[in-house]
């Protein structure tokens, strides 16, 4: 058990938060005597009191932070032309694949200076005139307010949608009629990442809801998600319970729709890497039965033609798909259908009595077409090596859409018609660049302990392995989440400038199976980052780069990854850009709605679990008098995922401990998230403070325009 040894005491320095700070010395932060004891172990948290996000010394310590790191930032001149050129490539217009409803297309378009994506539909045919749907844009004047999810009903007359304020995610369901624009009575809060599935009548609906806030203990109301039915027109008060008993708090329950809009499938988890599956007729209250429960495995499935079609890794990392009668669901009448494959069997879908399987293969896409007796009898030919998703169409149709891109190949829309085999390009991004001037490759790297690991690594052409080209190496490495080839806009800022761009396929990603999932967390999740080190000496042993024109850069649970790596190697790089990070280990499950990850990294509340994470946790591994690379971190004041805390007590304490004069940065976002749903004006100037951050360190500026140098001379 954790227990406070030690009551707030007096601050080990002057009595203020901080003191004022020049461009070249960074704030100073106040400490406190507070040792927590895990296990007979005391651990010292001399900057708890960042925690306190109330507290007026907190907000004071914010501001001289916001100063110090303008003052860094806007010094050069040459941020305005980045920023410039970033808002040149993202106003290029950009849309999703069409989504099929019946006779309704509808997708996602963003142009211009627009903040966020208007939702447009297309009535009788995908080449219709388009029209607004829902435009975010509207919400708010400087784009704070979000779109954060849709859910439209089965035949295309309805659409259900959340929105949030200032990127905190907690969204409230509203209901929109598609053909009119009227906007109907409902205004249902706490529905974050709610799970819809509707009812064939068009008029009703199960969707997931949070406590309300108040009518749990503080905190609470982040978990005891619970299904609810709703009838359109009534009070959401008065909503049914359908799903209420969980197992535990942080039970993840979901309902949702067969691709025949006749059956209700339920999900529950309480793990990133195994669920319980179950299913009834959509317009039954009859007990759910059981298609997969107590395996550990991932399992999802759809039921078309009279059969159950079950996507499953039980007994198979990579995936197989089985079938089974839906009169015995269960894993004893299960047949294979289709096997594992080299790759991973990403997704599926049934249309036209066909079987659609994306299939991702040493990260990247490949897509099956299967007959019904599960015999391969086609695949989509690709552009080029890349990713493909958002695969759409109805079940009785004979068309499918999907997007498509890679690193230098822009996002392309695609049709394919299943009775002529032929495949369309619909629309592709134009940002105005000569794509034929950059170029990818994807190399192999072996780990510490002889695991090859991919990554990609992407320039323009022409660039020589000079062994001191400015480099960024991206990684992510966990949740099962798969890092494959995208095309990113604001990229071609650094690529232009002789940068070069890395991508690493961790361990603890999807990209080979459950088992490189599994041997990413818990226990073994040292070995993402032994992973990371060895993708950065790849680069170095290949001559792109140097220890002092390399760069790593990750987010949210790639924050984690930066940030352990630093810690862990401080030598190995030249700048570190850490992004809405988990950086204290020890105390990340006691925020937001962090619980949920104890199955990914464990907790500290545990003997074993605390042993690891107190190994690794980047906060409690800062070493004073260490020279510690050039580090930009990155948070906003509303991420409702990852509290900023962590942001903030790793800053105060790296800027202590460096024994270096590279800037140790803490960049907060006002009125900002994890990152979702952030207008297209934060996300520019988030990027233009990275890409001048990144060049100064690296060396870009000094080899540039004037323009690069300083704004004023007055540091």
């Amino acid at each position: 058990m954790l227990c406070l040894c030690s009551a707030w005491l007096a601050c080990c320095g002057a009595a203020a938060a901080t003191e004022p700070a020049s461009p070249h010395k960074p704030p100073e932060s106040k400490t406190v005597d507070v040792v927590d004891e895990y296990h007979g172990q005391k651990v010292a948290d001399p900057y708890r009191w960042l925690e306190k996000t109330d507290d007026s010394d907190v907000e004071t310590w914010l501001d001289a932070q916001t100063a110090y790191t303008r003052a860094y930032l806007d010094r050069f001149a040459d941020r305005q032309t980045i920023k410039e050129r970033l808002e040149k490539l993202y106003a290029a217009e950009t849309s999703s694949p069409p989504s099929v409803y019946r006779d309704r297309y509808f997708f996602n378009r963003r142009k211009g200076s627009q903040n966020h994506a208007v939702l447009f539909v297309r009535d009788g045919d995908y080449k219709a005139e388009p029209r607004v749907v829902i435009d975010p844009n509207t919400f708010s004047a400087d784009g704070t307010i979000a779109l954060d999810w849709t859910s439209i009903s089965p035949d295309g007359s309805l659409i259900a949608y959340g929105k949030s304020a200032g990127g905190d995610e907690r969204s409230t369901l509203y209901i929109r009629n598609v053909a009119t624009g009227e906007q109907l009575s409902e205004e249902i809060p706490q529905t974050r990442y709610s799970s819809i599935a509707w009812l064939p009548d068009n008029k009703s609906f199960y969707y997931t809801r949070y406590p309300i806030v108040g009518s749990v203990p503080t905190g609470d109301e982040n978990y005891f998600r619970k299904v609810y039915y709703h009838r359109i027109g009534e009070d959401w008060k008065n909503d049914r319970l359908v799903v209420g008993e969980l197992a535990q708090k942080e039970e993840f329950v979901s309902p949702g729709a067969n691709s025949t809009n006749e059956w209700m499938f339920l999900t529950r988890s309480v793990d990133w890497s195994k669920n319980d599956l179950y299913f009834r007729p959509l317009a039954s209250d009859e007990p759910f039965r059981p298609i997969a429960v107590g395996l550990d495995a991932l399992t999802s499935a759809d039921l078309v033609y009279g059969k159950l079609f079950i996507l499953t890794n039980h007994g198979a990392s990579r995936y197989r798909l089985m079938i089974a009668d839906p009169e015995k669901p269960t894993t004893a009448d299960w047949r294979e259908l289709i096997p594992q494959q080299k790759g991973v069997i990403e997704s599926f879908r049934v249309i036209d009595r066909r079987i659609i399987i994306n299939v991702l293969e040493d990260a990247h896409t490949r897509i099956f077409i299967h007959d019904l007796e599960g015999k391969r009898i086609g695949e989509i030919e690709l552009p080029t090596l890349g990713s493909a998703g958002g695969i759409s169409g109805e079940w009785d149709d004979t068309e499918i859409f999907f997007g498509f891109e890679s690193f230098a190949y822009p996002p392309a829309n695609f049709r394919y018609d299943l009775k002529t085999g032929q495949l369309e390009k619909i629309e592709q991004v134009d940002i105005g660049v000569n794509v034929a001037d950059y170029e990818a490759s994807q190399q192999w790297v072996t780990s510490k302990d002889g695991t090859r690991v991919p990554m990609f690594v992407v320039h323009r052409k022409g660039v020589e392995r000079s062994g001191r080209n400015p480099t960024l190496l991206y990684g992510y490495g966990g949740f099962d989440i798969s890092i494959t080839p995208q095309f990113r806009k604001g990229l071609f800022v650094w690529l232009d400038r002789g940068g070069v761009y890395a991508s690493a396929c961790l361990r603890g990603g999807g990209e080979f199976g459950a088992d490189w999932h599994l041997a990413g967390r818990l226990e073994k999740k040292q070995n993402v980052f032994d992973d990371f080190i060895a993708a950065a000496e790849t680069l170095i042993s290949l001559k792109y780069t140097d220890r002092d024109h390399l760069a790593i850069y990750g987010g949210s649970n790639g924050g984690l990854l930066v940030g352990a790596c630093m810690v862990q190697r401080p030598d190995l790089y030249r700048a570190v850009i850490c992004a809405v990070p988990l950086l204290d280990m020890l105390r990340y499950h006691q925020f937001e709605i962090a619980r949920l990850w104890i199955p990914e990294y464990g907790s500290a509340d545990d003997p074993k679990q605390f042993e690891w994470l107190r190994a690794y946790s980047p906060y409690h591994n800062v070493k004073p008098g260490t020279s510690y690379p050039a580090t930009l971190i990155m948070t906003g004041d509303s991420d409702s995922r990852v509290h900023p805390l962590h942001a903030w007590k790793m800053a105060a304490r790296l800027q202590a401990a460096t024994s270096s004069d590279r800037p140790i940065l803490m960049r907060m976002d006002r009125k900002a998230g994890h990152g979702a749903g952030k207008p297209l004006s934060k996300i520019v100037d988030a990027e233009s403070d990275q890409w001048v951050f990144l060049m100064n360190e690296l060396g870009v500026f000094d080899q540039t325009t004037e323009t690069g140098k300083p704004a004023t001379t007055t540091d």
